[in-house]
């Protein structure tokens, strides 16, 4: 980028280079879940390591840390399908690029369609990603009971599969980015609540728990939260705090450790293999918009009905465990990414609708060359303001 090779060129800068205030920063970064960890990350390594990321409580202890980890290029438009194919070559080489391991096991993903307009939609994605280079497959019924004997595939009709999806750690993946960009220069500052920001000439502050914080360009990635911060600046980000679960059995021998992630499309329930034991979650579709991360036991026996449907060895296995986390979702269920018109050196990115974290390394490496300048591509589709203006295709392959 121009300029000093670890500074913001000087047009970009809003104080003089000298400052003795260990609170005044070129970028600060509100969330250090893994899409803030990833922007710090791919900042510091064009260069601009004076960043401050800002968290209210630990790195990755939101949404980042209680997500299945899953990644895949299923999707139904073209931007999401190059953001994950891009990610996915990104964790593929995670430790080389990071330092740090990801645990990047590329098991697949099977998504099963059990209607035929699901079929039909599965078909029209299928050709797309193919059409992209992605190496996936129209499954018959005998293909997915070959594949994952235990399901019961009596009403799945058909389903897609894709062997290079999978899934990662993401306390590893979220550690990773942070350590990286750590021994860049980042600084990070834990247990630091955003409680107002305000602009002052060119200058962003932000007040918060351990005091105020001063920089010329502003990101926030708080996740679920980042409506909130939005909020502060009388920005309306059309965000909606959905609350997710992940269910942990006891240990189960009888699925392969190399089965792939399984999707049952219509309800949204989803297993796979975590160590010994499964991990699985479904939608709520009665789910209130909130705050709430408690786990609701209440839950679990809707659950049980389409899991010990779909998977019946489930009857024969007790929950250990469970947790709860929040999905930022939009109207569209795709991310907001991008500047914000009217706020000068004010950029988003949140509302990834349960994407964030298979997004994060593409994210993370296109705001970064978004703010130095560099030739990003056209994320007109992410733009803010295309809530405004109507413009924009809705994402299907929505989970």
């Amino acid at each position: 980028m121009a300029g000093s090779p670890n500074r913001l060129p000087p047009q970009q800068r809003a104080y003089p280079v000298i400052r003795t205030n260990s609170n005044v920063s070129d970028i600060v970064i509100i969330g250090a879940g893994v899409i803030g960890c990833s922007i710090a990350f791919h900042l510091a390594r064009l260069g601009c390591w004076d960043i401050v990321v800002l968290e209210k409580d630990d790195i990755g202890s939101g949404s980042t840390g209680k997500c299945a980890g899953g990644i895949r290029q299923q999707f139904s438009t073209e931007a999401n399908i190059r953001l994950s194919m891009e990610s996915v070559r990104f964790f593929e080489h995670f430790e080389e690029e990071t330092g740090y391991p990801a645990d990047f096991r590329q098991y697949g993903y099977l998504m099963l369609a059990t209607t035929e307009e699901e079929v039909e939609a599965f078909k029209k994605n299928v050709a797309l990603q193919k059409g992209l280079g992605i190496n996936v497959s129209l499954l018959t019924r005998q293909e997915v009971r070959e594949l994952v004997p235990s399901l019961n595939t009596d009403d799945v009709l058909a389903a897609s599969y894709c062997p290079s999806d999978g899934y990662a750690d993401p306390h590893s993946v979220v550690q990773g980015f942070a350590r990286a960009a750590r021994e860049m220069g980042v600084k990070f500052r834990r247990e630091t609540e955003v409680t107002a920001i305000e602009r002052k000439g060119r200058v962003w502050q932000v007040r918060t728990s351990q005091g105020n914080f001063h920089c010329s360009i502003l990101i926030i990635a708080a996740g679920a939260y980042s409506g909130l911060v939005g909020k502060m600046l009388g920005l309306d980000i059309p965000l909606h705090p959905h609350r997710r679960h992940l269910f942990i059995t006891s240990p189960c021998d009888e699925i392969p450790k190399n089965s792939p992630l399984v999707v049952e499309f219509r309800t949204g329930f989803w297993f796979r293999r975590e160590g010994r034991c499964l991990i699985f979650g479904m939608r709520n579709p009665d789910e209130p918009e909130g705050f709430d991360t408690t786990v609701d036991w209440g839950f679990l026996p809707a659950i049980g009905v389409v899991a010990h449907n779909r998977l019946p060895l489930l009857n024969e296995l007790s929950i250990t465990s469970a947790q709860a986390g929040l999905h930022d979702d939009t109207p569209d269920s795709n991310a907001i990414i991008g500047a914000v018109p009217g706020l000068e050196n004010l950029y988003l990115a949140c509302g990834f609708s349960g994407h964030g974290f298979m997004h994060s390394p593409a994210v993370g490496r296109v705001v970064a060359d978004i703010i130095a300048g560099k030739n990003a591509p056209d994320i007109a589709c992410f733009a803010l303001e295309r809530f405004k203006t109507g413009t924009g295709k809705g994402e299907a392959c929505f989970i």
